[in-house]
């Protein structure tokens, strides 16, 4: 919460609230203003913005794969947007981002380092199934994902260079910042593992912090944190942003960064986050111009697709044999919403939108992902570095929690789609990470192929139907997995 003594990353004050529905419908309507005017005036026109963000998020998707001139000016309009729309909550009042000038103005962070006991890993390892898999084994496996349609052979490709280059591992020559240091999907425990020297931001917090020092006393690289002046660890991004700012200024004097965005919170607190790692990796940047950027995108948002892709899974629901006799009184009853056929709009050049936006997640995490997006497609532009991978649906807390979710997860292997173990989950996104901050900087041909390239996907883009148009059937399919479980 927001302190008279203190500036913190929120959204406009109004009547003494902060909404963060007037915020994000703004800047997603101007991001698309410009682009497709018809869009920008559905968002601004929508009566329930809790469920019809969905079809509007995917037609933003849409209206960027129209070409790569349209897909920059949303991704520009986006950011330009979030930062005119969102601010700084300062002691004398608000100030928009793109006004606001970090000075830390606290008492100083001060830094602690924890150095691995262990022996660097030397070589890529994957727990997957009760096993680990390396060498000819995780190969082996990738090859299954790949033919089984949970991967993609650019995927593929970037993990056994990986295989090929274990001296990429620890990163040499960089530090990793790692925002949301213990975040699910954090690369920490990889990375520490194989020797890495890494800055770990998070919350204040001795669940936080005891799960970081874990990791990194029990890996083989160098670890280091801020502390405050009452000896606690960890800095709140949203309200300390100017003092994680300057400590990670003087603490990477010297090395080439990463910037890794990997917190994550709920509702509009997300939008906020992403907000101010936003705000330390473009001041970073104008530090540095070297610096490296990284995020993970969510499996479960839309995107624009190969013709392959596109092909594959046309082709299934095509396929799909006798269960379409199963499915065509569902489908009736249902007015023809469940069971649709994947893909139904195709491009002029054969691409297509894979829509897997679910209205259980809500707005703000949408929205917070778009921004993220953006971002990654704004510093491309510009020739810098980025990582950015679609990761496959995996079993985090934040998916547990949420019960039709959590059931339609248990039910997806009947549609074709696999569901990943966090730790498998971790070691394939840090190795593609790893991959992507050696050879030279990718500039893509469609802004929107930044998504595309190395996904892993866990088969939702390549299902016959719309994942969304089977995602209660999935939930009734995986509901006694999820008693047992629970």
């Amino acid at each position: 919460m927001h302190s008279p003594s203190q500036t913190e990353i929120a959204f406009p004050a109004t009547d003494g609230r902060r909404p963060s529905t007037p915020t994000v419908r703004g800047i997603l309507a101007d991001a698309t203003r410009d682009v497709d005017p018809q869009l920008a005036a559905d968002v601004e026109a929508a009566d329930s913005w809790r469920t019809d963000y969905v079809p509007l998020v995917g037609r933003t998707t849409a209206a960027s794969a129209e070409s790569s001139k349209a897909a920059l000016a949303l991704a520009y309009g986006g950011i330009s947007s979030m930062r005119a729309r969102m601010v700084a909550a300062t002691p004398a009042g608000d100030v928009p981002l793109e006004e606001w000038e970090p000075d830390p103005s606290g008492a100083p962070l001060r830094t602690e380092v924890v150095h691995g006991t262990s022996a660097p890993v030397r070589e890529l390892t994957v727990p997957y199934g009760g096993t680990t898999l390396r060498g000819d084994s995780l190969r082996a496996q990738l090859r299954r994902w790949r033919d089984a349609g949970i991967v993609e052979e650019s995927f593929v490709t970037a993990i056994e260079q990986v295989i090929d280059h274990p001296e990429w591992l620890s990163v040499p020559g960089r530090r990793v910042v790692l925002l949301g240091a213990a975040a699910e999907m954090s690369p920490l425990g990889p990375l520490t593992s194989w020797g890495a020297d890494v800055l770990a931001v998070d919350v204040p917090s001795s669940r936080v912090w005891d799960r970081v020092r874990t990791l990194a006393e029990s890996g083989a690289g160098t670890t280091a944190y801020p502390v405050a002046p009452d000896g606690e660890p960890g800095a709140d991004l949203v309200s300390r942003t100017a003092d994680v700012l300057g400590w990670l200024r003087e603490e990477s004097a010297g090395k080439g960064l990463v910037v890794g965005m990997y917190a994550y919170a709920d509702g509009g607190a997300h939008v906020a986050v992403t907000a101010a790692a936003d705000v330390i990796a473009t001041r970073l940047t104008a530090d540095a111009p070297d610096t490296a950027i990284a995020y993970l995108a969510t499996p479960t948002d839309a995107f624009v697709v190969p013709s392959e892709v596109v092909d594959a899974g046309t082709r299934a629901y095509r396929e799909r044999g006798s269960v379409r006799w199963l499915q065509a009184p569902l489908r009736a009853a249902s007015r023809g919403r469940l069971f649709t056929p994947n893909y139904s709009t195709v491009l002029a050049d054969g691409t297509g939108v894979a829509d897997i936006l679910v209205p259980q997640q809500g707005p703000n995490y949408a929205m917070a992902k778009r921004i993220q997006r953006w971002r990654g497609i704004v510093a491309e532009d510009g020739g810098q570095r980025v990582s950015f991978n679609v990761a496959p649906a995996t079993w985090t807390r934040s998916v547990t929690k949420n019960r039709l979710l959590a059931a339609a997860y248990g039910g997806a292997r009947h549609f074709g789609v696999e569901i990943f173990d966090p730790a498998t989950t971790r070691a394939l996104m840090a190795a593609l990470l790893v991959h992507d901050l050696h050879g030279p900087v990718v500039l893509h041909e469609h802004p929107e192929q930044l998504f595309a390239d190395g996904a892993a996907h866990g088969g939702l883009w390549r299902v016959g139907y719309e994942p969304r148009s089977a995602l209660g059937v999935a939930a009734v399919g995986g509901l006694p997995s999820m008693l047992r479980k629970g």
